[in-house]
């Protein structure tokens, strides 16, 4: 069993303190959270049902809208999504704790002595059509799922050792651990229908070509896995890492002592990934750790929720500075050279730093893994899709952090691959009702019809 690495920076919530949050909720008519969550969950609806005592209800609510709420509820930056339009929030400047509440449910749900599927989804019967699935990622296992619950034979296709994506291999320690990720992986293969291939990298053991070949739709949740460049002299000396990289390292490691801890970190970037990597490694005792960011903070993707949150972990934060290079000490350490890019610009100063860290981006990787189909890619790099997000090979769609325009979130991705289901079943089902319909062209129009299709395969026990 491996050594918990970290603690969690906000215990969840009991059940008398989850009975009194859930108080706090007007239950909203056409609520603007809901709206204001990426998977449509009936966040009113699970609430009361805590209220009432019932988490069952409350659970499906929950996961029959997003099959990964148990993740997203501790890794959601709702702070900006759900909570950042609750009512209470507007008037009262203190909303209520949606994310905390949805944790509350779905761990009740997934501690109870049998967490069935079956409580929440039906598998339809088997159709005879297959489905290859590039990626256990979040997008990935949410459009594997929602097509075996419509009948479908999945494989998925994962180049690691374990499913689960960015969840399990980049996501903060401190935010969720590999057993909850791995928890709810086995009990989204828990709906029967989807085999998983461990240890299978496209463009190594298999190509897109095989798959057009073998299976009636292909689905690419591929990730982000190429790692942007600094372009400065020193980034390749020893002590320079890139931070997702190494946030991999430290999820996926034995033991704490095998992780190197510089007394001085500094980290370079402004994202969630760059916040993530500065909490870790003060958790892990580094003595000064600090961010620097090229503009204004105000301009950080990462969340002023998150800043917060570095800072009160003896973050320090610093703006309107960009790396120059990296000098490397006799000792063995380094000082980074950054400038200035405000009103001082041209300004130049140093800061010590026994480990740096490139919190930089990432690209989807370049290599050709396409075999003879060849996909267009937008000008950022991303695979191109249109609305049903199919990409220009017909019978190939794609999802998650590859495509573009993406927010690089998980709930975002679920929520995509939820829809990419509903979409494969609409192309691979032209004829209902004895009249032919293409199903790229009238996907839109009949939205509606393939999400009751879909719905049909829930549970109403508790409901």
């Amino acid at each position: 069993m491996k050594e918990p690495l970290f603690c969690e920076l906000k215990a969840p919530l009991d059940a008398r303190s989850a009975k009194v949050e859930s108080s706090r909720c007007y239950y909203c008519y056409d609520a603007p959270c809901i709206q204001a969550c990426p998977t449509q969950i009936d966040i009113p609806s699970f609430i009361r049902k805590i209220s009432n005592d019932n988490l069952l209800g409350a659970a499906q609510d929950i996961l029959r809208a997003n099959v990964m709420g148990g993740t997203c509820a501790r890794v959601c930056p709702v702070e900006v999504l759900c909570q950042s339009a609750c009512v209470r929030e507007i008037g009262e400047d203190k909303s209520v704790e949606i994310g905390r509440l949805q944790r509350f449910a779905t761990d009740q749900f997934f501690e109870s002595a049998q967490p069935q599927m079956e409580k929440i989804f039906q598998r339809a019967p088997a159709n005879g059509k297959k489905v290859a699935v590039v990626g256990a990622g979040p997008a990935g296992l949410s459009a594997a799922h929602g097509l075996a619950v419509l009948g479908y034979e999945v494989t998925v296709y994962e180049a690691r050792a374990k499913a689960g994506g960015l969840n399990e291999y980049g996501l903060a320690p401190y935010k969720v651990t590999s057993e909850d990720i791995q928890r709810e992986v086995n009990w989204i293969l828990g709906v029967g229908g989807i085999e998983l291939r461990l240890n299978s990298a496209l463009g190594i053991d298999f190509t897109l070509d095989h798959l057009r070949t073998s299976y009636d739709a292909v689905f690419l949740g591929l990730g982000l896995h190429a790692f942007r460049s600094l372009g400065i002299p020193g980034e390749d000396r020893d002590g320079v890492y890139d931070a997702a990289r190494f946030i991999e390292r430290i999820r996926q490691a034995p033991r704490v002592a095998d992780l190197p801890v510089g007394r001085t970190v500094v980290v370079i970037g402004g994202g969630s990934t760059a916040i993530d990597i500065a909490i870790e490694m003060k958790q892990l005792g580094a003595e000064s750790v600090t961010i620097v960011y090229r503009s204004s903070e105000e301009k950080m993707s990462a969340t002023s929720h998150e800043r917060e949150l570095a800072r009160n972990q003896g973050v320090v934060i610093r703006s309107h500075a960009r790396p120059t290079q990296i000098f490397g000490k006799p000792n063995g350490s380094h000082s980074v050279e950054f400038e200035r890019t405000d009103r001082c610009t041209g300004e130049r100063f140093e800061l010590p730093a026994e480990q740096v860290f490139k919190a930089i981006g990432q690209t989807l990787e370049t290599r050709q893994w396409w075999g003879q189909t060849q996909l267009h890619l937008t000008a950022s790099g991303r695979i191109a899709v249109n609305e049903e997000f199919e990409t220009s090979v017909p019978g190939v769609f794609a999802g998650g952090d590859c495509i573009a325009p993406g927010d690089d979130l998980t709930v975002s991705a679920v929520q995509q691959g939820k829809l990419v289901a509903q979409a494969i079943h609409a192309q691979l089902n032209p004829m209902e009702k004895g009249e032919v319909k293409d199903g790229r062209s009238h996907l839109s129009d009949r939205r509606s019809e393939i999400s009751q299709s879909f719905l049909a395969g829930f549970s109403t026990s508790n409901g």
